[in-house]
């Protein structure tokens, strides 16, 4: 669910301040490697 939320964020332009929660969700435990590695790489695709 969480995932999906970024997901759609990234895709929507609305990414001030999002990587901070991504670090954050991935630190207590929500987000896998996985998804963690794949949001930061469209973070990185959409600067």
């Amino acid at each position: 669910m969480i995932f999906r939320t970024f997901v759609k964020l990234i895709q929507c332009g609305r990414t001030a301040g999002i990587e901070e929660r991504i670090d954050y969700m991935f630190a207590i435990g929500k987000l896998t490697e996985a998804e963690y590695a794949e949001l930061l790489s469209m973070l990185k695709k959409g600067e």
